[in-house]
């Protein structure tokens, strides 16, 4: 191999290896417009299609304010819950694993949420859950962040 065509070689094996590891840990990468239809990624005003089209299943990216920190759930595996009001007004419920990801420190009413994960319909306004990793692999990873912190 010529000593010049080495160079676009590594480039493109690079490349191919941070793309791996940010769908792997559910990150999403400025400029790949594909991923979004890899990832069923749903992003901006397409979280409100989401709500107002009832769709469940749905990837979704987030932020809001925190209306009110509830109990925890502990049926099964232990979630955060928390009701989350988007900026056009509607309120959702945040289901945060926290058998699988660590719980949102000093979390309060009024404090800022953002959030990617897996958006499900209801007649209360929805649920975003799997804001977390998967351990297995076969979901793709969430996360909530909070105070400059990410949780998943």
């Amino acid at each position: 191999m010529k000593k010049g065509a080495k160079k676009p070689l590594f480039l493109v094996i690079a490349l191919a290896l941070v793309y791996g590891i940010a769908q792997e840990r559910g990150i999403t990468l400025p400029g790949l417009a594909g991923q979004d239809q890899v990832s069923g990624e749903v992003s901006g005003n397409a979280l409100q299609q989401a709500i107002s089209n009832r769709k469940s299943d749905v990837q979704v990216r987030g932020e809001g304010v925190v209306v009110k920190v509830l109990p925890d759930d502990l049926d099964g595996s232990r979630h955060q819950r928390l009701l989350v009001k988007l900026p056009a007004g509607q309120t959702i419920l945040i289901a945060h694993n926290i058998d699988l990801a660590p719980r949102v420190a000093n979390l309060r009413a009024g404090d800022t949420l953002a959030f990617y994960g897996e958006y499900e319909w209801n007649e209360k306004g929805g649920v975003v859950h799997w804001t977390h990793h998967d351990p297995g692999g076969r979901h793709i990873g969430g996360w909530l962040e909070h105070q400059g912190k990410t949780y998943q």
